[in-house]
């Protein structure tokens, strides 16, 4: 016979651990969290680098980390597996936030997508700009596709911190922006970080792809049928000499934007398998031999109730937000400043460029590019959306960090360029965060003055 318990009548330690984990959940989804996470593992890394524990911090990320079958071994250091594993799961997430934004959001509609495209390209070629402006050197001139990038998880943090006086528009054309910024970005790796092309590993790609393809047309909706064929895609990118990352945003665009089709609608389903369960439970059937298959029918329907694209992307953005990016920054933003000769091979260019061109060159890029879409009549400003708001959202867009240290940890290999750029983005990059903060605040003063 089944007990049937109120809330009240539950144990205290199971009513307490309930109440934890749904604290926990809504504290995992407040977006300004993320980014303190962020902030504070970058943090922990400059402070572990210029610390007498230096030579640990280097020594880990250079430990080897292997994997093999037999006689067959793959070994890397960790920070290979980090940057280039790892991230793979980062650019997942991100080609799939703009599969979905091409589908149903700011991107589906190109007059919408209009105004953000071009603020997005205005805040890409004028940083790119002011920096080789700065750095006319060839060696330094690699460098100029860091400061054009934007951080989504700090930038839309920092923003969430303002809170609701600021127009939820404000918050889209943000997204739309850094969204762009993001394909951008990815672009710009393809054709100008990824080195001399092995030809032979694109047939890995394409087997690995027609595998993905095949599963879509069976109608597996499982995301874990697609490990293996993501790995192959992967192994084939880095056979080939371009970034494996770029694996993880071809993946997130071929991600379905509709659910499995089944021959019964999943609510309907839903519905017929709980009445047909409460049936057999009232008729006094409690053999699990008879729930199996109904029970594996429930999960079906539940899980395709959403789309592969928003049920993997929600599954996996805690992950990369609480631990994928973190780990990132704890692994690449130990910048040791004791050691760092800023006067050698031109390094205090590096630094100025990138500093600049992030604090100066994406505002200025952003709300140029705007002024002359609008002024043009070729765009218009979104509802809600005032002049101080363009403002607000080229400031944070000077917020480079994860993408920008990124592109900098692919674009120099001279350990004294390399931490000359890393400086200029984070010095940078809170620079920006604390100019959007204040404009964040004045502006959103102004707002409510008006309203």
């Amino acid at each position: 016979m089944n007990q049937h318990l109120s809330r009240q009548d539950l144990p205290r330690a199971q009513l307490l651990t309930e109440r934890a984990f749904a604290t926990l959940e809504r504290f995992l989804h407040i977006e300004a969290v993320s980014g303190v996470v962020l902030l504070l593992a970058a943090a922990a890394a400059l402070i572990w680098a210029n610390s007498p524990l230096a030579p640990g911090y280097h020594a880990l990320w250079h430990m080897p980390l292997s994997i093999g079958l037999g006689s067959a071994v793959f070994s890397q250091s960790l920070h290979f597996w980090i940057n280039d594993a790892l991230m793979t799961v980062f650019f997942l997430v991100v080609g799939m936030e703009i599969r979905r934004e091409i589908h149903e959001g700011a991107l589906s509609n190109f007059r919408q997508a209009s105004l953000p495209l071009a603020a997005a390209l205005g805040g890409v070629v004028v940083p790119a700009m002011i920096y080789l402006a700065l750095n006319g050197d060839a060696m330094r001139q690699h460098g100029w596709a860091v400061p054009t990038a934007t951080d989504i998880a700090f930038a839309v943090g920092v923003l969430a911190l303002l809170g609701r006086s600021i127009h939820a528009n404000v918050r889209v054309f943000l997204l739309a922006l850094a969204i762009i910024d993001d394909i951008i970005a990815v672009l710009i790796i393809a054709m100008f970080y990824s080195g001399g092309l092995d030809y032979s590993g694109f047939a890995v790609v394409g087997a690995g792809l027609a595998l993905v393809l095949g599963l879509h047309r069976m109608g597996i909706g499982s995301a874990y049928a697609y490990v293996v064929p993501g790995a192959i895609v992967w192994s084939g990118l880095l056979m080939t000499g371009a970034h494996p990352t770029l694996a993880g945003v071809i993946l997130g665009l071929m991600t379905p934007v509709v659910p499995v089709r089944m021959r019964e609608r999943p609510l309907d389903l839903l519905s017929r398998i709980a009445g047909e369960l409460v049936g057999r439970d009232t008729k006094g059937k409690t053999d699990p031999s008879h729930l199996t298959q109904p029970l594996r029918q429930l999960r079906l329907a539940q899980r395709e109730m959403l789309s592969p694209v928003v049920r993997v992307q929600s599954t996996l953005h805690p992950w990369v937000a609480y631990g994928v990016m973190p780990l990132f920054a704890l692994a690449n933003a130990g910048v040791s400043l004791g050691g760092m000769d800023l006067s050698a091979d031109g390094a205090h260019w590096v630094v100025t460029g990138v500093m600049l061109a992030l604090v100066l060159g994406k505002p200025l890029g952003v709300i140029t590019a705007s002024w002359l879409m609008v002024r043009l009549g070729w765009c218009r400003l979104p509802s809600g959306v005032s002049w101080g708001g363009i403002w607000l959202i080229g400031l944070l867009a000077g917020i480079g960090f994860t993408m920008s240290i990124f592109i900098a940890t692919l674009a120099f290999t001279d350990e004294t360029l390399l931490g000359a750029v890393k400086l200029g983005v984070l010095m940078a990059s809170f620079v920006a965060a604390l100019l959007g903060m204040a404009w964040g605040k004045v502006y959103a003063s102004k707002h409510a003055s008006r309203a």
